[in-house]
């Protein structure tokens, strides 16, 4: 199978095999409507299968030395970079975002499977002679066994190769469970990986919904599992896991401020705001979605970002000079503009409206344009609420300590940001706000590969994030070996 021919199918012990369910449902293009793909939906029964071939993979896989698994992640990464392009239309199909967005968040992909990559030194432990006369003690990191990882719509290829190549890397095995929105993606991801010679069963890909996460979610099998999607959501699969005796690390929702003060070079913030709010029609964890101004940078920050958001290219992610696509489905659509005419309700101003969009060539997507909206109160409910679309939110703040105090009401912490020339303020910001991913003059301070993917608060449930150091000791558990050799006995062997 090439990846032009992909079909949403369930990949098992190296076999790409339909489910045996007869649910199902439709894969589309939300900058078109036109159907892409018909895929079923995995039950309890390929769930069983999965993991069956998941732990029989696993024996062979943990006795690989990490220097020969990570062979085939070298293999990978070449692969992926060799079939990027290829890889990228096919989220712009089924997501909407523009090629260029593909593009960069297959990068951010890649750069997690080139870390992966130096597991033979990340998951060393260490050692101490003599604790006590002749006696040493070691500790040793051991794989799982088998792990899976649920992940959400809005980055098909990037938050997979979160999780995937470390698992692996370290010697367990794998179930992926994408969503079913955009599945196609992930089937390509997989039959690269195959490509490689991986041994069957080592990473599997499960196409389902809820009845197939708590498949997974209450197989006595699986040791370990790796959420991102909706706070909601987060907290039901942290439950459910954790009660089954599971691992689990679960990335929730997001409502991320950005502060903008009067000494900020506002042009130039005005454009990062702009990328970070509507990049990806605003449908990413880091995205900014309240911009709150301190003293005089209100009035000319307001003017610079509606003028930048104003001059936005909405259309098919496919088109030249596209800035931003369509948001995800209809209903994803409808959510959204009721919020907006909620916050209007609530004494908003639309300064920018995006409702009602009308795309020539485009007339059946599922498309809204930037909306800017100024005045809600910091304890609006609107305030409060992850709109997951391209809306921001502008407000205002006498000084940094008010700012900080209104950002910090939210019950979310993913990202936080601020724009400033100061050194002063940038340090308080950086030790005060309450998130864990800080931006100093950044619009969206996703960390590199070998840093964690921090999340505060409701943003995040667990204690290990993913990516990095934090990943390999998601993924691994420590074991304390205590020695002693008394001379009476070795002199009997």
């Amino acid at each position: 199978m090439t990846l032009a021919e992909i079909a949403p199918l369930n990949y098992i012990g190296g076999e790409w095999v339909r489910s045996a369910s007869l649910e199902s449902n439709e894969v589309f293009n939300p900058a078109n409507s036109q159907v892409l793909a018909k895929v079923f939906l995995a039950d309890k029964t390929d769930v069983a299968r999965a993991v069956r071939a998941a732990s029989d993979a696993y024996p062979g896989w943990r006795r690989t030395p990490p220097q020969d698994r990570i062979q085939y992640l070298f293999k990978f990464r070449e692969l992926l970079s060799a079939n990027a392009a290829e890889i990228a239309s096919l989220t712009t199909l089924e997501n909407g975002k523009t090629f260029a967005e593909a593009r960069a968040e297959l990068q951010r992909g890649i750069e997690n499977v080139e870390v992966a990559c130096g597991i033979p030194t990340l998951m060393q432990g260490y050692n101490l002679e003599d604790v006590a006369s002749g006696i040493d003690e070691t500790m040793i990191r051991q794989p799982l066994g088998v792990t899976a990882a649920i992940t959400p719509f809005n980055f098909p290829s990037m938050i997979p190769l979160w999780f995937l190549p470390y698992a692996i890397a370290c010697g367990n095995t794998f179930i992926l469970k994408p969503s079913e929105r955009v599945p196609l993606t992930a089937c390509a991801l997989i039959q690269l990986l195959a490509e490689t010679g991986l041994p069957k069963g080592v990473a599997n890909l499960l196409i389902g919904g809820k009845t197939a996460v708590d498949g997974l979610l209450h197989h006595p099998d699986v040791r370990a599992v790796s959420f991102v999607g909706s706070t909601p959501v987060a907290r039901y699969v942290y439950a459910e896991g954790s009660a089954q005796g599971k691992r689990v690390q679960c990335q929730g929702g997001a409502k991320n401020f950005v502060v903008i003060m009067p000494d900020a070079d506002l042009d130039m913030s005005a454009k990062i705001v702009s990328d970070s709010a509507f990049g990806c029609a605003g449908q990413r964890c880091l995205a900014v979605s309240a911009a709150i101004t301190v003293g005089g940078a209100s009035n000319p920050f307001t003017d610079a970002v509606v003028a930048v958001a104003s001059n936005l290219r909405v259309g098919n992610g496919l088109d030249e000079g596209v800035h931003m696509g369509p948001v995800i489905s209809p209903a994803s659509k409808a959510r959204i503009e009721a919020l907006i005419e909620k916050g209007v309700e609530h004494g908003a101003s639309a300064i920018l409206d995006g409702r009602s969009a009308r795309i020539k060539g485009s007339e059946n997507g599922v498309f809204l344009k930037p909306t800017i909206l100024s005045g809600l109160a910091p304890d609006d409910d609107l305030m409060k609420t992850e709109i997951f679309g391209p809306v921001l939110t502008l407000q205002r703040a006498e000084d940094l300590d008010k700012a900080i105090e209104m950002l910090s009401q939210s019950a979310y912490g993913n990202a936080a940001s601020i724009f400033t020339s100061s050194g002063k303020h940038a340090r308080k910001f950086r030790y005060e706000a309450p998130a864990g991913n800080i931006g100093i003059n950044i619009g969206v301070a996703a960390p590199m590969a070998y840093f964690p993917f921090s999340g505060w608060k409701d943003s995040f449930l667990g204690v290990l994030h993913g990516q990095g150091r934090d990943g390999v000791d998601f993924y691994t558990d420590k074991k304390v070996v205590i020695e002693r050799w008394p001379k009476e006995w070795s002199r009997k062997f």
